[in-house]
């Protein structure tokens, strides 16, 4: 098995600003959850394989059809063209998962603003938040479309983890409630600013080195689009980054540290960037989905061995997000 962070090394502030080696020679495991029913015990063992070796993985005939990934971008970029005087009235608040924002996220990891914008979705915190029908027709009601989906795919996937901790196999199912009005999933629009004219890296990222803060992440890459690496454990300091290819078919996914404290660190949740194109490179926008499954915030998460103290999950994330973002003044 790779050697991968505790939680306890995850709290404290990493340093990986520097460039690394970046490297094309590890296979990111492909997973078909084609006929899924039936192949159940097949694809619940890959993927736990895949979930503690590297934390990444990718979904192939994973049942969300291309047109309606497609429609998601689209409504992504027209959200993302509208005039700054207008994505501004909906700036994320302090403290809440939900809204615009621009250039906002310094990490400790790098000390710089990553250099994109984005729009997350987390259905009972959007109060006054949506564009309105003028401004942007049909937009809410087709991204909470995908949002479904998406929170359909990720239980799938989160049944099987659960089987193999010894949970019921509808578990985090239960936990990722969205008829409960403490539910927290995000859906996160993102649009990684061009780069044309810049010919050095320096300390400008698209995205710095971070592990995800949820149980499980679904992404969704536009083909061409590259830049996405990770760093799994034993590999962070020599900071032997591998590419993870955009390739519109298939759903790239990584556990985050809220599934790796929930298995007791049996699950690996690993460093990930997005790092700038070189000049011979497709240097204009970026775009991606994300969509990050996390507990209810009234959930209580504790593994099975009980490893680490129970803590509530809205606890557990506003002490993750603190470790990990320095405050822009």
């Amino acid at each position: 098995m790779t050697a991968s962070y505790s939680l306890e090394e995850l709290n404290r502030e990493t340093t990986f600003g520097g460039a690394g080696q970046d490297a094309d020679d590890r296979d990111i495991p492909v997973i078909d959850m084609s006929d899924f029913e039936n192949r159940r015990d097949e694809i619940r063992e890959q993927l736990w394989l895949a979930a503690t070796e590297i934390g990444f993985f990718q979904l192939s005939h994973h049942g969300i059809a291309q047109q309606d990934i497609d429609a998601a971008f689209k409504e992504s970029e027209r959200f993302f063209a509208l005039p700054e005087s207008i994505k501004g009235k909906y700036l994320r608040p302090k403290g809440v998962n939900a809204g615009w924002e621009s250039r906002s996220q310094i990490r400790p990891s790098t000390g710089t603003e990553d250099q994109k914008e984005s729009y997350q979705i987390t259905q009972y915190h959007m109060d006054g938040l949506w564009p309105t029908e003028e401004e942007l027709p049909h937009f809410q009601a087709n991204t909470l479309s995908f949002e479904k989906q998406c929170w359909q795919l990720g239980m799938k996937v989160l049944s099987c983890f659960a089987e193999k901790l010894g949970f019921e196999q509808d578990f985090f199912s239960k936990a990722h409630d969205p008829q409960q009005s403490d539910y927290q999933s995000t859906l996160r629009l993102l649009h990684y600013y061009p780069t044309q004219g810049v010919t050095e890296q320096g300390n400008i990222w698209r995205a710095g080195a971070h592990t995800d803060f949820d149980c499980l992440t679904l992404l969704f890459q536009h083909e061409g689009h590259g830049g996405l690496q990770v760093c799994p454990g034993e590999e962070a300091q020599s900071q032997r980054w591998t590419n993870i290819p955009p390739r519109s078919e298939v759903i790239t996914c990584n556990i985050g540290d809220m599934l790796m404290r929930w298995s007791d660190d049996q699950l690996n949740s690993n460093l990930h960037r997005v790092r700038l194109p070189r000049i011979n490179e497709y240097c204009g926008s970026r775009h991606s989905i994300a969509f990050f499954c996390q507990a209810n915030k009234s959930q209580i998460i504790q593994g099975p061995n009980k490893r680490y103290q129970a803590i509530r999950a809205d606890d557990f994330l506003n002490q993750r997000i603190q470790a990990n973002f320095v405050d822009k003044k």
